[in-house]
């Protein structure tokens, strides 16, 4: 499988180039690649943050708009000022400013219009309540509950990118029966079994799984650094994400 992520970079470049370091290094300053690659976080971790908002007890429709108004407010401009030790961590910074956001300004923000007509990221309300409800069980505390569903959406967008690299190299078909070995418990489907469906040997589908699973946490490694601005911090953060299944 091939990818063109920093992960493929020699191990020196790769913090160099992930989307927290590249906002990081704009400062307070504007560029296509900082706002961009901060969009991109955006997009990909804005469900946490209306998990932790429901949890702090407002309704659907107020979580949107406070959400949804957060975002216009945390890409305007400024969004790094103020920063402290949660600046190596998007998850940590991200949060401690949505908290500010709330204590702070969101009755400021009622004299205007949902952002007074500053832009705003397109997220799928449609399916947000929904999702919510489903996890609503799990975790009750706000803060728990934010990192739980930070870590969910970080192992789907590491399947979506390792369902991309199987499909761009023609393994579509494959991918799909073999991705519950990197998702379900163990023995929730035997290698006979998959090589039956597959019409394979055992053999060459027991190295597949390997393979996929090896590239699984290449890229996961990978998702993770996306949010980090040191290098030493991967495996910490990956025990502190984990731990919130427990």
């Amino acid at each position: 499988m091939t990818t063109d992520s920093p992960a493929s970079s020699a191990p020196g470049d790769i913090f160099a180039t992930t989307h927290w370091t590249v906002v990081l290094a704009a400062g307070q300053r504007h560029t296509p690649q900082s706002d961009g690659a901060l969009e991109e976080l955006c997009r990909t971790y804005w469900f946490p943050l209306y998990a932790y908002v429901r949890r702090r007890g407002h309704n659907k429709e107020d979580a949107e708009d406070l959400v949804q108004e957060f975002f216009a407010r945390f890409l305007e401009k400024n969004y790094l000022a103020g920063l402290s030790a949660e600046r190596g961590r998007f998850r940590a910074f991200l949060l401690a400013s949505l908290k500010h956001f709330l204590a702070n300004e969101w009755d400021k923000s009622q004299a205007q219009k949902r952002g007074g007509g500053a832009a705003h990221l397109s997220l799928d309300w449609q399916t947000a309540d929904t999702k919510f409800q489903v996890a609503a069980t799990a975790e009750p505390s706000p803060d728990r509950a934010f990192d739980r569903e930070w870590a969910l959406a970080l192992l789907a967008k590491v399947i979506e990118r390792l369902r991309a690299e199987c499909a761009a190299d023609g393994k579509a078909k494959l991918f799909e029966q073999l991705k519950i070995f990197l998702t379900a418990d163990k023995g929730a489907l035997s290698h006979a079994d998959a090589a039956k469906k597959l019409g394979m040997d055992e053999t060459a589908v027991r190295v597949a799984v390997h393979r996929l699973r090896k590239r699984y946490r290449q890229l996961l490694r990978d998702e993770i650094s996306q949010t980090l601005a040191d290098e030493s911090q991967v495996d910490e953060e990956m025990r502190a994400l984990f731990g919130a299944f427990t």
